[in-house]
């Protein structure tokens, strides 16, 4: 036990934690991919992907290899260090905001006490990778895609983050465990319904503000109806258009673990995280590891549901015009968000759960 508390121990537990967190979320990423396809074939009436192994359960890891062995085509006059570059910058930085995320009780790689900060910190620069593509590719349309992009995202973010100042409001605590512990017990704790029996009344703020969070969400990871960037009627294929094979991979993963990021926050926000909405008591003569399982199952169901929204919203909704995107998002959702800030901050100050 004395070599776990040495550097070279807590050196090794920590590449470990981060080795299993991001193995995990690779391979959660290719049955939700997967799921994904699925769930848009079942609402067209088709069967979608069901070859590749029994019912398709393979065919994300039949994808994987196709794009590992293709051939990697570096346009003549792109820019060739920034054009490699841009799709490692977000695959690492999709990943690396798992870090402050709790999946259970002590189930975290770094407790921050800011961990919303650093959240923010790593989303605001997950607009770089996207930028760099779009301009090392030295074409008009993933320039063009980039810069939609980049505006996309920056405008739903200012929306994301007055929302989650809410949350902070509500649970006077910006670590992300200390968030979700407060929201234990019954579902009225949850914060989505007013964050508990002393400050129910902001169920009227709150529960709004967790749909604008997942609207937002959306157009902040490009899912339809929101994903003008890459819309094929006027810029083919948006940023991306110049790449294949593992460049587009590494931009794929991480688009797509960025959308299961959203689908875990909005989770640990406002819907109790690992919280099964009612007390637990009978699990509290459990060995610990069994109990934070069963919670982390618990949190699991949920990102599951979440990702089942985005999908369904994918399969249902139209996609919007740009000028009707960022209507939304900043004559909408960012006075609402401004509105719903005042509100809360009011109730914490002269409201009975002062």
């Amino acid at each position: 036990m004395e070599f776990w508390s040495t550097p070279v121990g807590w050196t090794l537990i920590t590449v470990g934690q981060i080795l299993l967190v991001t193995v995990g979320i690779l391979i959660s990423l290719a049955f939700l991919l997967l799921a994904d396809r699925k769930i848009w074939a079942g609402v067209q009436l088709r069967k979608g992907p069901n070859v590749v192994g029994p019912f398709g359960l393979l065919q994300s890891f039949a994808d994987f290899f196709k794009f590992v062995l293709k051939e990697i085509v570096v346009p003549a006059g792109s820019d060739k260090v920034v054009f490699l570059l841009a799709p490692l910058i977000t695959f690492i930085l999709a990943f690396i905001a798992w870090a402050v995320i709790p999946f259970a009780p002590g189930w975290v790689i770094s407790d921050l006490n800011v961990g919303i900060l650093y959240i923010f910190a790593i989303s605001s620069l997950g607009v770089y990778g996207i930028i760099m593509g779009g301009w090392a590719s030295n074409s008009k349309y993933p320039f063009l895609g980039s810069l939609r992009s980049a505006a996309q995202m920056v405008s739903y973010e200012v929306s994301i983050g007055l929302i989650i100042v809410n949350v902070i409001l509500l649970a006077g605590s910006m670590n992300l465990t200390s968030i979700v512990t407060q929201q234990s017990g019954w579902i009225w704790n949850w914060n989505a319904f007013g964050g508990g029996l002393d400050t129910w009344p902001t169920v009227i703020v709150m529960f709004p503000m967790a749909i604008i969070f997942f609207i937002s969400a959306l157009a902040e990871t490009n899912r339809p109806p929101f994903d003008l960037p890459e819309a094929e009627s006027e810029l083919v294929a948006g940023y991306q258009v110049e790449y294949s094979s593992t460049p587009y991979l590494l931009f794929m993963i991480g688009e797509y673990a960025n959308i299961v990021f959203m689908c875990v926050m909005i989770s640990l926000l406002f819907f109790g995280g690992w919280n099964p909405g009612f007390p637990i008591g009978f699990a509290d003569a459990w060995p610990e590891w069994v109990r934070n399982l069963l919670l982390f199952g618990v949190l699991f169901v949920k990102i599951v549901f979440w990702f089942f929204m985005f999908a369904l919203v994918k399969a249902f909704v139209p996609r919007y015009r740009y000028d009707q995107l960022m209507r939304l998002g900043w004559k909408i959702f960012l006075p609402t968000s401004l509105v719903a800030v005042v509100v809360v901050a009011a109730w914490r100050v002269f409201g009975v759960g002062a």
